[in-house]
C-alpha cells in the first residue's frame, strides 16, 4: 500500500497509450477478440472499456488482459 492506504499499480502505464492502441484496432478495421467483441461493441461505452483495458493492465504489468 502507498502512504495514502491505497493499492498502488505495479506498473505506471500512461491512459494515452492505451488510446493510441485503440484507435490503431479501429484504424485497422481490427476483429474482434477471444472475446468476441466487434469494436462497434466496445464503442457503446468507450470511456468505461478503455478504463477497464487501463486498470487491468497496470494491475498485470502490461500483460494482456481478457
Amino acid at each position: 500500500m502507498g502512504k495514502s492506504g491505497l493499492v498502488e499499480k505495479p506498473f505506471d502505464i500512461p491512459k494515452g497509450l492505451v488510446w493510441e492502441a485503440y484507435k490503431r484496432v479501429k484504424a485497422n478495421q481490427g476483429a474482434a477478440g477471444v472475446d468476441g467483441q466487434s469494436v462497434e461493441d466496445f464503442e457503446t461505452d468507450l470511456k468505461n472499456n478503455l478504463y477497464k483495458i487501463w486498470s487491468a493492465s497496470s494491475r498485470a504489468g502490461g500483460e494482456a488482459v481478457s
